[in-house]
């Protein structure tokens, strides 16, 4: 029996939409669609798939401010930060159609013949896209996995479908075939589940928390199905004395405050050299005091509300009401606000310093030397991301060096481009998305040898 989630306005709580909850049986009936589908997608010429991918980007570029309002409503992300989002959906659609022409195997030197590899899709690939940032997320798997020639069905957050099934909407006006770009919302244990054991997904993309990617691993694990996991993150951001001080005071907030710190990249542990110490905090308080915390939908606003009321418990179990630190301003009465946080004085060990806290919350702790920063940056189970501060290039290199995270930047706090790779080192995941070799992570590799000597 279908059932349906309401889906809430987090800076509300008002009800924006009810939408259906998929069952197993909706995930198998999908996954017929997709294989039918993607097996003519597969046979199409790659300049037709290319074609058609830049036209689904077309039409996500003429409703961006459609879709960046719908995830104000459905997620409270600032309408700035939700433009951003859809655009950066078009912009990855668009990188992604350049790929389809240029996904080449090889030609191997061998005695006796020709010897060509042969990169083939895998066929139908299962997405399942958090809340945190559904519209990007679900594209870093989707538009590279449509573009090496799958069909994807797409299994948006609880929390967070409606952007998720006006990009499935968008898709057929643009053109894709029917069945080869699907959207089921539903629970994770059930819709989630059915798509992970399904023996018809080739793949699972899976974006979310540490403890359920594990779970998805070990599932896939039992099936031999291939899996790209993004998951937690403990970020340092590692400021040394011979830093411009006030640049990266300033530039700390929104490291760890975009998106109301609902951020697996957030820099929440402020690693300061004690010679800057003193200094980095009196700067770095009227810069958390002056953040603008708010309705979502106005211009001005730096910082929405978090995601649901579950979350804002979760944030609260981390801040003791007597730590002592930086408090910012959030809104009262109706809508899951938390102000942004900066707790110091804790131990390096604190939960709030090795945890995912996922809300508006860093930690600010000093060391004495390069080796004492490296240690601390190194002392969590996440490797995800992290930023360096410093002046002294032969620093900051070897510091990138020894920081274990899988991006890094160096004075500033950039993480995530299309173009480039993103993932993570230990339990922070598996697998890279994005970048140049995207498109290859959803194909299966074929070795022919044409023998000369017949």
């Amino acid at each position: 029996m279908t059932t349906e989630h309401l889906v809430l306005n987090p800076a509300t709580e008002e009800v924006v939409a009810t939408v259906p909850a998929a069952t197993p049986a909706d995930v198998d009936a999908a996954v017929t669609r997709a294989a039918e589908a993607q097996r003519g997608w597969a046979a199409a010429a790659p300049a037709d798939r290319a074609r058609l991918l830049r036209r689904f980007a077309t039409v996500v570029d003429e409703h961006v401010e459609e879709l960046a309002r719908l995830e104000v409503r459905e997620a409270g992300h600032t309408l700035g930060n939700a433009r951003w989002e859809a655009g950066n959906v078009r912009d990855l659609l668009d990188y992604a159609a350049g790929g389809v022409e240029r996904l080449n195997g090889r030609q191997i030197p061998v005695p006796g013949g020709l010897d060509v590899t042969l990169l083939e899709p895998l066929g139908v690939i299962g997405v399942i896209a958090p809340w945190n940032f559904p519209m990007p997320i679900a594209a870093w798997g989707t538009a590279p996995a449509l573009a090496a020639g799958n069909a994807v069905i797409l299994k948006p957050a609880e929390t967070t479908p409606l952007t998720a099934l006006r990009l499935a909407g968008l898709a057929l006006e643009a053109g894709l075939p029917e069945g080869l770009f699907q959207v089921l919302p539903g629970e994770g244990a059930v819709a989630g589940n059915a798509l992970v054991e399904h023996p018809g997904v080739a793949k699972i993309v899976f974006t979310g928390s540490t403890r359920v990617g594990k779970r998805i691993m070990a599932t896939c694990a039992d099936r031999v199905k291939r899996v790209t996991l993004e998951l937690g993150g403990k970020s340092p951001n590692i400021v040394f004395a011979d830093a411009d001080i006030e640049a990266a005071a300033a530039a700390a907030p929104l490291s760890f405050l975009d998106n109301a710190g609902q951020d697996c990249c957030a820099r929440t542990r402020i690693l300061v050299q004690r010679g800057a110490y003193d200094r980095f905090l009196e700067l770095l308080t009227p810069a958390i005091e002056e953040i603008v915390v708010g309705d979502p939908s106005d211009e001005k606003t730096q910082m929405g509300p978090l995601i649901s009321r579950v979350q804002l418990e979760r944030v609260r179990s981390y801040v003791p009401e007597d730590a002592a630190g930086i408090r910012g301003k959030a809104p009262e009465g109706p809508g899951f606000w938390f102000p942004p946080t900066v707790l110091t004085g804790l131990p390096p060990d604190a939960p709030a310093a090795v945890e995912e806290v996922f809300g508006p919350v860093a930690v600010v702790l000093p060391f004495d030397d390069e080796e004492d920063a490296v240690r601390l940056a190194n002392a969590t189970e996440y490797g995800l991301s992290g930023s360096i501060w410093t002046r002294d290039v032969g620093r900051a290199l070897r510091v990138s060096g020894a920081v274990r995270a899988g991006n890094l930047s160096v004075n500033s706090h950039s993480s995530v481009r299309y173009w480039t790779p993103f993932g993570g080192y230990k339990q922070s995941g598996l697998g890279r998305e994005l970048g140049p070799d995207a498109l290859t992570a959803f194909t299966e590799t074929k070795n022919v040898f044409i023998s000369t000597e017949a």
